[in-house]
């Protein structure tokens, strides 16, 4: 799970939550919100899990949003907590990649066109 940030055009920040599957690099939940606390990720988690679906672990890095109260949801059903090292985005490498297709996928269309050569679909 990570945050990664998005420019609007009134020059606001939206932050962008996500859960990524590690194994099959698939997106288990996303949402948006203007105002991350560790409340709002805490939700995010048990919606993220809901019943018996949770991980063996969970790997995130060390950002403020991930307070107390994340750490009480994670281990609620079992999960093991598993933070990155400060400062080494590499240690979650499937998370960082798809955080750089995201910004990709969004600034295409600034590039003046180039955006229609792509399947963005895909």
């Amino acid at each position: 799970m990570d945050f990664f940030t998005v420019p609007t055009l009134s020059f606001d920040l939206l932050h962008c939550f996500f859960v990524v599957s590690h194994d099959r690099r698939q997106i288990l939940h996303f949402n948006v919100t203007k105002y991350p606390c560790s409340a709002w990720v805490a939700q995010q988690l048990r919606e993220a899990f809901p019943f018996d679906s949770a991980p063996k672990y969970l790997i995130f890095d060390r950002a403020k949003n991930f307070g107390e109260e994340v750490f009480n949801t994670i281990e609620s059903p079992g999960i093991k907590p598993k933070r990155i090292s400060f400062r080494s985005p590499w240690q979650n490498g499937v998370a960082e990649r798809w955080v750089g297709n995201c910004r990709r996928i969004v600034s295409m269309p600034r590039l003046g066109g180039l955006h229609h050569r792509y399947d963005l679909a895909a």
